[in-house]
């Protein structure tokens, strides 16, 4: 009988370690899906994925496709988890930008997560079009590839098709149907979720907004969203929110100056612990306040 060398037992151990961590991965993930893979940006994460009629920046390409409508400048942005709930490993981060032109606004996404064992990336492309004052359409075109070590990869087509209405202007209504064609990666299915979200948008004052989503993922249950921005002064943002499903805490800070932003957003989950992300963005509108910005462009305030 031939004898199994220790090299070759401890290579199998690896293995076995390095599967049981893929796992864990995706255990993680599962159990907290709506919030933590949606790569949104620091802004979006502070109140809590609650901004889908708010979705005002270069990061509605993920969020609201018909977000980006609203911008009448260019705009570029990043997004950087280095250590989700002190995981290294679940790195992520996405970059951004949006051009202005008279046919509508274009945009580019790009995000990347995982590390050399599970890798996903994702790259989008954005289009959405005022169709009159206070009405928006988008839609944005997602190819995702994801790679597992060992198992091989696999690509597939997302499409994410959004919408924002100004029922007056200060209240808005939005909505964002994401995965319409129910693509999947290989012949496995629902490995690529199917969610409706839609909500609510006030600007109680020129420098206070309160948000409300109900987000609903095919085969969970529905999730509550609420956050809450307010501008003590023009160049600092203070931003929470809430969600009953899963039950997670968020707060954050950004700073605008001039063309540029700095955000930071912290997430508390009861579970798995805190998550800290990172924004940077540059906003070529001029404004300090993105609030009246937009209803400067949108409603020709002077």
């Amino acid at each position: 009988m031939k004898c199994v060398s220790l090299n070759h037992i401890n290579k199998i151990s690896y293995f076995f370690v390095k599967l049981l961590f893929i796992i864990c991965i995706f255990s993680v993930f599962h159990f907290h899906k709506l919030s933590a893979q949606n790569l949104t940006g620091a802004k979006n994460s502070a109140l809590c994925n609650s901004t889908v009629a708010q979705s005002n920046d270069a990061f509605s390409i993920f969020i609201n496709p018909s977000g980006t409508a609203q911008l009448g400048w260019r705009e570029a942005g990043t997004y950087y988890s280095p250590s989700p709930y002190g995981l290294k490993e679940l790195a992520n981060v996405t970059a951004v930008y949006v051009e202005h032109t008279v046919y509508g606004n274009f945009g580019l996404g790009f995000s990347a997560f995982g590390f050399n064992l599970y890798k996903e990336n994702k790259f989008a492309l954005n289009y959405s079009h005022r169709l009159f004052t206070g009405y928006f359409l988008g839609i944005t075109v997602i190819y995702q590839n994801l790679k597992i070590q060992n198992y091989g990869s696999a690509g597939a087509f997302n499409i994410v098709l959004g919408g924002i209405s100004y029922i007056t202007q200060n209240l808005r209504t939005g909505f964002a149907l994401e995965n319409l064609l129910r693509s999947t990666y290989g012949n496995t299915k629902d490995q690529i979720p199917v969610v409706i979200n839609s909500g609510l948008s006030y600007d109680i004052l020129e420098n206070a907004t309160v948000n409300l989503a109900l987000v609903k993922e095919l085969g969970y249950d529905f999730s509550v969203r609420f956050g809450a921005e307010y501008l003590p002064v023009d160049f600092l943002s203070l931003r929470f929110g809430i969600s009953d499903y899963p039950q997670i805490f968020t707060a954050g800070a950004g700073i605008n100056y001039s063309i540029f932003s700095i955000d930071y957003a912290v997430e508390s989950h009861p579970d798995l612990g805190l998550t800290h992300q990172f924004g940077f963005s540059l906003q070529f509108s001029g404004y300090e306040n993105r609030t009246m910005a937009i209803k400067n462009y949108l409603f020709n305030k002077k």
